[in-house]
């Protein structure tokens, strides 16, 4: 690919499960690549013998050409082979499989074993170039790490934080910013049951102004925050899912969550 007479590399993304491990299987791959022009960038196994490998091909036709031979070969099944997206290069840069609802786009789910994963993750979208605004949410059950993990994905981005609303160390519901926490390059946080539950028509206007501005908001416990004001879930460019294991359901029943009037001291979120 030719523009404005440079030479345009492509990024790629092949997932492949091996179905017959014969010897020199990776070197067939390397050389069929290596014959069409194609760099191999990263490859990494995952699990039940599946690799994932990053490529770079200076032309479409090519990796077109890539994806019929491999669909043809008997030692390997082709799963995907797309433009290399976030979770294709956090996959296998960790060499775990990244879990995308198919039936939501922008929806990303995470165990807690994969915190790792999911700070890399946030710290990538907090760092991706161009579009500066965005409507982050993070769903998650009390105390499964939901702050902490936005926060340490701040610090590998090395991004300021801002607590709009939070209860991590006691709560939190702020009225006003001050001079450099307006900051563009800031990251601000709302606890979203926080923020809509007794919250005051000042701090309300202040995360109203917030979302309005060109810069990147992370509410946790978005529904309860949807519920309660005028945005949707389909506001949001992300929705993040944090679970103790994959089988837990998030909700706020029976989790000693409490909404009445007289409860509202009481949480005990992070």
């Amino acid at each position: 690919m030719i523009k404005d007479g440079e030479l345009m590399t492509i990024n790629y993304y092949v997932e492949y499960e091996i179905v017959h491990n014969q010897i020199g299987l990776l070197g067939e791959i390397a050389s069929l690549m290596g014959y069409l022009k194609i760099n191999i960038e990263t490859i990494n196994g995952f699990h039940h013998n599946r690799s994932g490998i990053l490529i770079s091909a200076n032309d479409e036709e090519s990796v077109q050409v890539l994806a019929s031979i491999l669909q043809t070969m008997e030692t390997i099944k082709l799963i995907k082979i797309r433009k290399t997206e976030l979770i294709d290069r956090l996959a296998v840069r960790h060499g775990r499989f990244i879990l995308q609802d198919e039936q939501k786009l922008g929806v990303y789910r995470f165990t807690r074993d994969e915190i790792g994963i999911l700070v890399d993750f946030l710290a990538e979208v907090f760092k991706e170039p161009g579009k500066q605004k965005k409507l982050i949410g993070v769903r998650g059950l009390p105390r499964v790490g939901k702050t902490e993990s936005v926060v340490a994905a701040c610090v590998s981005a090395n991004k300021q934080w801002v607590f709009v609303s939070s209860t991590l160390f006691k709560q939190t519901m702020r009225d006003t910013l001050f001079g450099n926490e307006y900051g563009k390059e800031n990251i601000f946080i709302i606890d979203g049951i926080v923020s809509t539950i007794h919250a005051s028509g000042k701090h309300l206007q202040l995360v109203h102004e917030i979302i309005g501005r060109e810069s990147i908001l992370v509410v946790e416990h978005p529904d309860i925050f949807c519920q309660n004001t005028k945005y949707k879930i389909n506001d949001f460019d992300y929705m993040i899912e944090l679970r103790n294991s994959l089988d837990e359901d998030i909700t706020h029943h029976g989790s000693g969550l409490q909404f009445g009037e007289d409860n509202f001291g009481t949480f005990d979120l992070e």
